[in-house]
């Protein structure tokens, strides 16, 4: 455990593990939406053509896109993969294969269930090559790396990747953790700070316990002796015990930390819910949604995608993509305009079919949908309006088909 984590406990006090770090809500936002935004991203296959590439009617599309295994749906398994890249640094499913060495099953493991040792080498330029052995509450069984689905998160050394929790939030996530039990206990308490009741006279014990008894009644919280007063006789005073929600500037700290745990996970705060330092409106909020994409879960799927191109094909000649368009897609205006663009126009070259188009969209394709539009099938006539060339007896229905 401590070779994975590290040290779990803060400069606060706080131990912080995966489990602990979920408690705080910054990190719970954080893992589910980096989580949930990947689980829904098309996985599609391609197979390699001479010049381009074409979608391949492959079997394992069922297994990145419907069902991992049995008990794996597979927008689940995808959540509890990623969820375990953030937490722990690196997500570890079996690769169970038929006698043909095809994959037939992915099955997602919990990786403190996974115990990763490097093979015997005779030289170091021999490349390293690792074992893995799964075990549970049935037993265990160690296999070769090419049946381990090993999705690496940042930093991966060639064995293991460094976890989010322990490298780059580990004291901010323990601060949170204190900072939660702090204001849940001063909350529970009516918010009243600590006070010392001064007399200038003299109380025999009997009488302080009397008074003590009588306080706790009346305004004692639920937090033990926190709440009973201390009592000052004969002139004794006292000017502050405790320091007030305000003066401890406890909101303001909870909010930074907000900050902070998005920072180490690359999230942007407005998507978790802190829209305190920034405007929920306009061309901002938008840009830095697209920048998530990009420059957050950009990273991710890349790795994802190397490791199960190499694992699952062990060729060239099929590969993975994900599809993010759906992620980054803007209104219905803004795809309106994207998409006129893309199919193009007079005097504009088109880079998109009508099928194309409609298959983004999850329509049926049309006849004739299938062929780019080009501008030299139409010539400017005065007006603004188009003609038909003169060497095209119907260049309407040539553009179309």
């Amino acid at each position: 455990m401590f070779e994975i984590f590290g040290n779990p406990t803060t400069a606060s006090g706080a131990v912080v593990t995966p489990d602990s770090a979920m408690r705080v809500s910054a990190v719970f936002s954080c893992v589910s939406l980096i989580a949930g935004a990947i689980s829904q991203l098309p996985v599609h296959v391609y197979e390699r053509t001479e010049e381009s590439r074409k979608r391949a009617d492959h079997d394992y599309w069922w297994l990145l896109n419907e069902q991992m295994s049995s008990a794996w749906p597979t927008a689940a398994a995808w959540e509890y993969l990623v969820a375990q890249v953030l937490l722990r640094g690196d997500g570890i499913a079996y690769l169970k294969r038929n006698r043909a060495g095809q994959v037939t099953a992915i099955l997602p493991w919990p990786r403190n269930q996974v115990q990763i040792l490097e093979q015997e080498r005779d030289s170091p330029r021999d490349e390293r090559r690792l074992q893995y052995t799964f075990f549970d509450k049935e037993g265990y069984f160690t296999v070769d790396q090419a049946d381990v689905l090993h999705l690496p998160g940042f930093g991966f050394n060639g064995v293991h990747s460094m976890s989010v929790i322990q490298w780059g939030a580990c004291n901010g996530i323990g601060i949170a953790l204190q900072g939660d039990e702090h204001a849940g206990k001063f909350f529970s308490e009516g918010g009243k700070p600590e006070v010392a009741i001064t007399t200038t006279g003299k109380m025999t014990t009997g009488q302080q316990d009397e008074f003590r008894d009588a306080w706790v009644k009346k305004y004692g919280g639920n937090q033990g002796n926190r709440r009973i007063p201390l009592i000052l006789t004969q002139g004794l005073d006292v000017k502050e015990l405790t320091m007030s929600a305000v003066d401890q500037q406890l909101l303001e700290s909870r909010q930074w930390q907000v900050i902070d745990v998005a920072r180490a996970f690359g999230v942007p705060p407005h998507m978790i819910g802190e829209t305190t330092k920034a405007s929920s409106f306009g061309s901002g909020i938008e840009q830095m949604s697209i920048s998530f994409v990009k420059h957050t879960l950009g990273p991710h799927l890349k790795r994802f995608r190397d490791e199960l191109n190499r694992k699952l094909f062990l060729t060239s000649r099929f590969f993975v993509e994900h599809n993010v368009d759906g992620l980054m897609a803007g209104d219905s205006k803004a795809q309106g305009e994207y998409f006129g663009k893309a199919l193009g126009g007079p005097g504009t070259q088109g880079w998109m079919t009508i099928n194309e188009v409609r298959r983004m969209k999850n329509l049926p394709p049309v006849e004739g949908g299938d062929r780019l539009y080009n501008p030299t099938d139409y010539q400017a006539g005065p007006g603004d309006t188009t003609k038909k060339d003169e060497n095209d007896d119907d260049s309407e229905a040539a553009a179309a088909g």
